[in-house]
């Protein structure tokens, strides 16, 4: 049977491919010299082997991807090269492997006991390499505490692990420990540029800095991380199409934003954060690189800090001319601010205000004591109680402002308006009257701005009145009942529904020598009353054009009878006035 010619290409095309091995398993170091950013630890094992000063029981630790278990494969192979072995000898039935986290029972650990007893048949020694050697159980790690004491002289026992302080002191003790670091940006973009140049691929700089960024120190995370992007992007990396598939800030979001918060330019830099929020980021993620820049900013101001700055040469340089722009005591306040942002951002139940007003302070900070000219400003001094007039913070002034305003508001005739920006200080007309404060501009009496008054009141010494030079004109009984009415009505359009309430309880009698009396049912609202009767009486004294008028009030807890306050009470008055509404509720099924 013959085949068609369509499908032998096809079959051909498939032997020919090779499969694809990941950058992690295909460049993965095979000497020490070939490990990255772990060279006190290389320099350390090379020369322990050297003098034949290895221990037998070593523990590795430190973060994921930076290279423990390779080192231990290394360390595995090279103890038992002994220069008549050939290049590609992996010594492989003399290493063993052991993954912790799926064999942590007991029962494991005296199997791998089992296999220690006995001697390499090739090479000198028998590595037992114990991967996430936290997972082991209690009971596991007390039935190899013994073993790994004193074992044989051909094995050696290397532990890895990502979590040291789970492992128990007594392995602890038995072990030599190496503390692996994680690698640094600088050390992971240069090994990420050699596997670029080895692929054939042309990478920008900066590109891989982005990179190692966001590997975070792992460079298995960085090599993982490069294959998705070249799989993206090609045999061309460049820094826009790295930030664009791992979606992260790119530099340049934050250059504008800084340019923008320098020319306090609040509506733009407002539109820049909706932009970047419409990209799928939130705004932790940009208040938080938006600190960052910042530091980067205040590093390149000096050269003995440059080093510190972990980017590409292209981007350092565009870090350099724009702080050039900035002054310290700017890049201080603004750290400030967006740190503060970033610990109240998860907090916040408004997060989207919460950066906004963030960025407008920040475009808000002044320069020399002198806002920059801008078509839309907040005054920094809005945000910040350290913004000074004259030698005085802003919230005092205007607190001190407000507590004379206060104190002339008191006062019959008015104080002369006082000039406060001014030095001098004015000495008021003489007063004549005290009256009260009005309603409106009542404070608390517990608050610092009522003690003040009250001291100003105090220091105030009214001349005495003659009450006999003032009209005492007759009036009715009827019209004091009306006018009266008319105050209670002023005190319930203000808001005051419980004076007004405690007025309306009795209707109010005229006895003789223009004596007003009143009957409450409890003595919490008589002192009620007496609190605020100067009010009333002024209102009437000024109606009636009767200053002889004075209140007389009694207490007379029967009178409480006659008012209703709960739904029952209510119910019975109206059940007295009418019967027949006890009928309606009982065809009716009603209640209360």
């Amino acid at each position: 049977m013959q085949i068609p010619i369509f499908i032998f290409v096809v079959i051909q095309n498939f032997l020919d491919l090779e499969p694809f091995v990941v950058s992690a398993r295909k460049y993965r170091p095979q000497t020490f010299k070939d490990v990255v950013g772990q060279g006190a630890i290389t320099n350390t094992l090379l020369n322990a082997i050297d003098n034949n000063h290895l221990a037998q029981a070593l523990l590795f630790c430190g973060p994921r991807g930076v290279g423990k278990t390779t080192c231990a494969r290394i360390l595995a192979k090279k103890i038992n090269e002994d220069g008549t072995h050939q290049e590609d000898e992996d010594f492989a039935f003399n290493i063993f492997e052991l993954d912790a986290a799926s064999n942590n029972s007991v029962d494991d650990i005296r199997s791998l006991i089992d296999q220690v007893r006995i001697p390499p048949q090739v090479g000198k020694y028998k590595v037992y390499i114990i991967d996430e050697v936290h997972m082991l159980s209690q009971s596991a790690f007390n039935a190899f505490l013994k073993t790994l004491e004193e074992p044989p002289k051909h094995a050696i026992f290397i532990l890895a692990t990502t979590e040291k302080h789970k492992i128990i002191p007594t392995i602890l003790s038995r072990c030599q420990i190496f503390d692996f670091k994680r690698i640094t940006v600088k050390d992971a973009a240069e090994y990420l540029k050699y596997i670029a140049e080895q692929q054939g691929i042309k990478a920008e700089e900066s590109a891989l800095h982005v990179i190692a960024q966001k590997a975070d120190g792992a460079m298995r995370d960085a090599l993982s991380i490069f294959d998705r992007v070249v799989s993206f992007s090609g045999k061309e990396l460049t820094r826009k199409a790295v930030t664009e598939n791992l979606n992260v800030l790119d530099y340049d979001t934050y250059f504008t934003a800084t340019d923008l918060i320098l020319e306090n330019k609040i509506p733009d830099l407002l539109v820049l954060f909706n932009e970047t929020l419409s990209h799928g980021f939130d705004g932790h993620h940009f208040i938080s690189g938006l600190a960052t820049h910042f530091r980067d900013l205040m590093v390149c101001q000096h050269k003995e800090t440059l080093s510190l700055l972990e980017v590409g040469e292209d981007v350092k340089q565009h870090y350099q001319e724009q702080s050039k722009k900035v002054q310290k005591e700017f890049l201080l306040e603004a750290l400030d601010m967006a740190n503060d942002c970033d610990l109240k951002y998860k907090t916040s139940k408004n997060q989207h205000l919460l950066v906004e007003l963030t960025i407008m302070k920040l475009a808000s900070i002044t320069f020399d004591g002198e806002k920059k000219n801008s078509d839309f400003i907040i005054p920094a001094s809005f945000f910040t109680s350290e913004s000074k007039s004259n030698g005085v913070p802003i919230a005092k002034k205007v607190e001190e402002e407000q507590e004379v305003r206060e104190v002339a508001k008191d006062l019959k005739p008015p104080v002369e308006s006082v000039d406060l920006s001014k030095p001098e200080v004015r000495t008021p007309s003489p007063v004549k009257k005290i009256q009260l404060k009005s309603p409106e501009n009542r404070v608390s009496g517990l608050s610092l701005s009522s003690i003040k008054a009250k001291k100003a009141h105090e220091n105030v010494k009214a001349p005495p009145t003659d009450h006999k030079e003032l009209p005492k004109q007759p009036f009715a009984e009827e019209d004091m009942q009306k006018h009266w009415n008319d105050f209670v009505q002023q005190l319930e359009d203000k808001g005051r529904k419980i004076l007004a309430s405690n007025l309306q309880t009795d209707i109010p009698k005229l006895k003789d020598n223009y004596v007003i009396w009143i009957e409450l049912p409890n003595d919490t609202m008589k002192k009620e009353v007496e609190r605020e009767q100067s009010l009333m009486l002024d209102y009437l004294k000024e109606k009636m054009n009767n200053y002889s008028i004075s209140l007389h009030i009694t207490v007379n807890e029967i009178v409480a009878k006659k008012f209703a306050f709960t739904p029952e009470e209510k119910y019975q008055k109206l059940r007295e006035k009418n019967p027949a509404i006890d009928i309606l509720r009982k065809e009716f099924d009603l209640d209360f």
